[in-house]
């Protein structure tokens, strides 16, 4: 070990949850202090290396004296002790097996049958809160910008366009707080796009409250105020994260919040499944953002599922094709046009036309270079979102502090836009079949509007359509330049508040405008009446290498374009385009997703272990010595053990018979907390089975009846006399767990526990015994550095 470079950083407290519902990440609240087990039980730690806690000791007076903390130290070379691991293991005990045989062909096809069905209901209802947030931001921004512009045009006469800045200033900061308020104070898990948290939950993390039913309410609601209020965003991460968590809601059949069980789909009630449906539910969220399904399957696939299989390829692909055709049916009952399903999805950047959309062979290297452009400004765009984000963690963390860094962002965003409308002479003319939603005419001459207004004064989406398809002319270069410059800045500034918002549209928007800027540079320079260097053509190509650089997608950020443009003619030049942002973006910094997911101290398991990690084995990265318990257990070890605060296990191997003097044991099984404590509230106890005659027998509905929210161990009553009983854990242990050989390089334990999403890896010798425990926090604490292989600190965040 002494070939890693160890980084030891400053960690705020926080407060480990045993049910992996512990409060958000950097709260600044105290730690439990660590505690001995009684009986002389092995303790497991999380990880072997020890905890890091660098701050002194505060007493309650002093605590209390000073308050909540000014700024909370935080590095991302750190990993949190909060997040736990989801079960996307099957357990194969005895109740599992048993259920199994009993269940008939005819059983197993009305699960696959069910699965459709979860599918098709995710796809509709993810349909329908798409259809819900664009009529909603239409009516709304359409009644704001209706009243500003006629407060524009009155005092443009009369003078004191003034008032008109305060007016919109004001609209935007009232939108924004109530946005920012539900987020900051109801919900802080809504906040930001959703899209680092879902693919944190796929890859096999517990986020906590990630996919409840209150989180999508705040979500929708936040998002609507974000747009609303005139920020920087968009509404496809939302949308993503909306989606998500319809599925995780549909696919249990329940409400845990609402507390109403319909008592079906009660077979899809654990993490592997419903892991699967999440999966299904993003990707319906971008089918009704963008009109895309194939995209949506791919996202779903390239950016947020870890684990994959055939048959979800489909049962996606259904639900979002469900999501797509529910938003265009009620959109077009909505627009009096019914049967009219062409609306390509909630984000509507319009049909190109296929004469404009030609190119020739000579514009690729063009496109590439404006690919290498992109993966500049999207490197340097997450650079400095990093170092915001850095400055919001350690100073804007209490609720109303980040409430009033939104209404700043949002009062300087609808100042800055003024201005730069205000001060722009750039007009054209207004002709009859203009597509300007709220032109404005401001200083222009009769006839005329200002096209700066077209950019600033418009949703984000809106712009970006008007950027693809306004016919040659429609803005100078100036316009373009400065537009790109102010709102590049405006977007890195939003992105990180405390709002519910998305990074697509600003991305996308910011490189519509410096592509549109670069094929009208383009046609300048070339000869007169040229018709090559369309701007709407390298808008396009602008958008997709701008975002690509800044998320850094792909495969399924082609077809999305390609889909949502209606114009497969490109998606050789987008291929290229994204593939060099990429390329270029990933030697200066990562991308934003993954920048957002380190900061936030995640154990998140990329596709493969870092390149120089061969020569460590399982004996080096493993946790030991472990808690193992006995085949045939007495309660009260159990009960201790559960109760055990400093360690806070939720996997413990089952051995023949644990050795006094604390020697490895055969290995007979693996057993989760959750069991235990379902086992424990149910007081399966081996006295009480002999002494009840017609007790009934505990069944796999009982397990799912307390998943996904397992009651705390402290709320489990043992009397003492109960605490002599014996448990048997035979039944309900899984007694094929995977192992490896302690001689296993790092690599190959990587692939394994990633590969079948697993929560638990035991470690054996070659006589079976139990020598050490992989968890997913031992894996991921290894990366690859500037210094080479470095070792990540756990700490408690």
């Amino acid at each position: 070990m002494a070939n890693i470079t160890k980084k030891v950083s400053w960690s705020s407290r926080g407060d480990e949850s045993g049910a992996g519902e512990g409060t958000p990440l950097l709260n600044g609240s105290e730690p439990r202090v660590p505690a001995q087990l009684s009986g002389g039980i092995t303790v497991c730690q999380v990880g072997r290396l020890s905890t890091v806690d660098l701050e002194e000791e505060i007493t309650t007076e002093e605590d209390s004296a000073r308050g909540r903390p000014k700024e909370i130290p935080h590095n991302e070379k750190l990993l949190s002790l909060k997040y736990e691991s989801l079960d996307y293991d099957n357990i194969e005990n005895q109740l599992f097996l048993e259920e199994e045989r009993r269940m008939s062909f005819m059983g197993f096809r009305c699960l696959e049958i069910s699965r459709w069905v979860v599918c098709g209901l995710i796809g509709f209802l993810t349909g329908l809160i798409a259809c819900f947030i664009d009529i909603v931001v239409e009516q709304l921004a359409g009644i704001k910008y209706h009243v500003i512009k006629e407060n524009i045009v009155k005092f443009t006469e009369t003078g004191g366009l003034s008032i008109s800045l305060i007016l919109w200033a004001v609209l935007n900061s009232s939108f924004v707080m109530v946005g920012s308020i539900i987020v900051a104070f109801i919900e802080p898990i809504a906040a930001g796009s959703g899209i680092p948290q879902i693919k944190c939950y796929l890859n096999g993390v517990k986020i906590p409250r990630v996919v409840r039913l209150k989180t999508l309410v705040v979500k929708v609601c936040g998002v609507i105020c974000s747009v609303v209020g005139g920020l920087a965003v968009g509404k496809e991460g939302p949308m993503i994260h909306s989606g998500a968590v319809v599925a995780a809601g549909v696919s249990q059949g329940r409400s845990t919040s609402l507390k109403r069980d319909l008592k079906i789909f009660e077979y899809f009630r654990r993490d592997t499944e419903k892991r699967d449906f999440v999966s299904a539910g993003a990707a319906a969220g971008v089918s009704a953002a963008f009109g895309a399904p194939v995209g949506g399957v791919l996202f779903s696939l390239e950016e947020g599922a870890s684990f994959w299989n055939q048959m979800l390829t489909w049962r996606i692909f259904f639900a979002s094709m469900i999501s797509t055709f529910t938003l265009n049916f009620f959109l077009s009952i909505y627009h009096n046009k019914p049967g009219d399903l062409s609306n390509p999805g909630l984000i509507n950047f319009g049909r190109f036309e296929s004469d404009s959309m030609e190119y020739n062979l000579y514009e690729i290297p063009l496109f590439i270079a404006m690919g290498a452009i992109g993966g500049v400004l999207g490197a340097l765009f997450n650079i400095l979102n990093y170092w915001l984000t850095i400055f919001r963690i350690r100073y804007v963390h209490r609720p109303c502090l980040q409430v009033m860094e939104a209404m700043l962002v949002a009062a300087v965003t609808a100042t800055v836009s003024f201005t730069m409308i205000y001060f722009s002479n750039d007009c054209q003319p207004l002709g009859p079949d203009h597509t300007e939603e709220y032109p404005l005419q401001l200083f222009c001459a009769d006839g005329e509007y200002n096209s700066m207004a077209t950019a600033f004064f418009n949703t984000p989406e809106r712009s970006v359509r008007s950027l693809f398809h306004d016919s040659q002319g429609t803005y100078n270069p100036l316009t373009l330049g400065l537009f790109t410059l102010t709102y590049f800045f405006l977007a890195c500034w939003t992105y990180g508040l405390a709002v519910s918002a998305g990074v697509f549209i600003p991305s996308l928007l910011i490189g519509a405008a410096w592509g549109r800027l670069c094929g009208i540079l383009l046609s300048s320079i070339t000869s007169a009446g040229t018709s090559w260097a369309d701007p709407g053509k390298y808008a396009l190509i602008g958008a997709a290498a701008q975002l690509g650089g800044i998320v850094r997608m792909t495969l399924s950020l082609t077809v999305i374009l390609v889909e949502a443009t209606g114009n497969i003619t490109y998606g050789l030049p987008i291929m290229l385009v994204l593939m060099t942002a990429k390329i270029v973006g990933d030697y200066f910094q990562e991308g934003l997703y993954d920048i957002h997911i380190k900061l936030q101290s995640v154990p998140f398991l990329h596709w493969e272990a870092p390149a120089t990690s061969h020569w460590l084995t399982a004996r080096e990265v493993m946790s030991s010595p472990v808690t193992c318990l006995n085949r045939i257990e007495k309660v009260g070890t159990i009960v201790d053990t559960l109760s055990n605060t400093s360690t806070n296990h939720n996997g413990f191997p089952v051995v023949v018979q644990v050795s006094e003097n604390d020697e490895p044991a055969k290995l007979c099984g693996l057993i989760l907390r959750s069991q235990l404590i379902v086992l424990l509230k149910h007081k399966v106890f081996v006295e009480l089975a002999r002494s009840r005659l017609t007790r009934r027998k505990l069944q796999l509905k009982d397990f799912r009846d307390a998943y996904p929210r397992f009651p705390p161990i402290q709320s489990i009553h043992v009397s003492q006399d109960e605490r002599e009983c014996m448990m048997d854990l035979t039944e309900f242990m899984n007694p094929t767990p995977y192992t490896v050989p302690q001689e296993t390089s790092l690599p190959r334990v990587f692939k394994l526990f990633r590969a079948l999403g697993l929560r638990h890896l035991v470690v054996a010798d070659d006589e079976n015994r139990v020598v050490g425990l992989v968890t997913r926090k031992d894996l991921a604490r290894y990366h690859l550095g500037k210094h080479g292989l470095e070792e990540l600190q756990l700490a408690q965040t």
